[in-house]
């Protein structure tokens, strides 16, 4: 089959042939119907970080199950799924805890080693493993992934805007209901309106914010944050944007939000703070990247600075309620 095969930094990615081998136990084959394009995967070919190689790129998917791994009974021959780089192991301390989205396994040998849970790859050229990328790899013909890491949608859901699903819209939605857990009446303040800081205002609109401030250094994007549901939009490029929110709200927001990668965003969003706000950090910097902040403010403040990767919970699952009504088709007019 046909896939985007990265070797180096230093090298252009491949579009080439590899082999997919048989699902193992616990694990689907899925015809790839549409990927996502994530900031994460330039972050790999920069080498900002690290990552094993080669390895076959692309994190967000969506397709059809085409072969069950032995003792698959979750999913069937046919069904329409999104894909999930945070495949839940079900057996460690985290998930056992309901806290799949610390998956341990994930986190130490399917996203680094660039593997399924059972260490191995089932992808191969001219003889030779090529590399799962975060246990996805959405940018080929088809993929093996782990059971837990396909999540069944409804037949009629347009497999080419789901696609971002699994990573945009849950990334910045669960941001919101899931690690914030904004209450209604707050006040929100999103910075950068990319794929996943656009689906932070649709998280923060159904959360029921409101206010939520768009800020961006491109008018068109925070143009199309009111669509989603932003209440006010800064243009970064004009002034200082802590200035330009404490214009619009002087006690400062509840909520904040970086959904870029700069560590320079990720101060402004503490400074950008009321008495007992959260700064949420969402976007994804390079590796060692820092950011400073002052903790005798915060801590005077009521202040709390909090982490949030892949927040799945309720909202991806095909049968909440959020994602039956339709909103999460805005998602399709973005990529993150």
């Amino acid at each position: 089959m046909q896939a985007v095969v990265f070797t180096a930094p230093s090298a252009a990615i491949e579009f080439t042939e590899v082999e997919l081998a048989a699902p193992g136990p616990g694990e689907v084959r899925v015809k790839i119907a549409a990927a996502g394009v994530c900031h994460s995967d330039l972050h790999v070919k920069r080498g900002e970080w690290d990552a094993p190689a080669p390895l076959v790129m692309g994190h967000e998917g969506s397709g059809i199950v085409t072969e069950l791994g032995a003792g698959v009974t979750s999913l069937a021959v046919g069904d329409h799924v999104v894909l999930s780089w945070v495949p839940p192991c079900g057996d460690c301390r985290y998930c056992r805890s309901g806290h799949e989205a610390r998956c341990q396994k994930v986190a130490t040998i399917v996203a680094p080693k660039g593997v399924l849970f059972d260490g191995t790859s089932r992808l191969s050229r001219d003889g030779e493993p090529v590399h799962h990328y975060l246990g996805v790899s959405s940018f080929a013909e088809e993929v093996v992934v782990p059971a837990s890491g396909a999540v069944k949608v409804r037949d009629d859901a347009p497999l080419d805007i789901i696609a971002v699903v699994g990573c945009a819209v849950a990334t910045g939605v669960g941001a919101v209901l899931n690690t914030a857990a904004v209450e209604p009446g707050s006040t929100v303040a999103v910075i950068g309106c990319g794929g996943v800081g656009l689906n932070v205002v649709q998280g923060a609109k159904l959360a029921g914010a409101e206010r939520i401030v768009a800020i961006d250094v491109l008018a068109d994007k925070t143009q199309m944050a009111l669509q989603f549901g932003a209440t006010d939009r800064i243009d970064a490029s004009q002034a200082d944007a802590v200035e330009q929110l404490f214009d619009l709200i002087p006690d400062g927001v509840d909520y904040a939000f970086d959904a870029i990668e700069p560590p320079s965003t990720t101060e402004q969003a503490i400074r950008m703070l009321g008495l007992g706000g959260a700064a949420v950090i969402v976007g994804l910097p390079p590796t060692g990247a820092k950011a400073s902040f002052e903790p005798l403010v915060l801590a005077e403040a009521d202040q709390r600075i909090l982490g949030s990767n892949l927040r799945l919970g309720a909202p991806l699952t095909s049968t909440s309620p959020r994602w039956s009504t339709g909103t999460w088709t805005a998602s399709s007019s973005s990529t993150p």
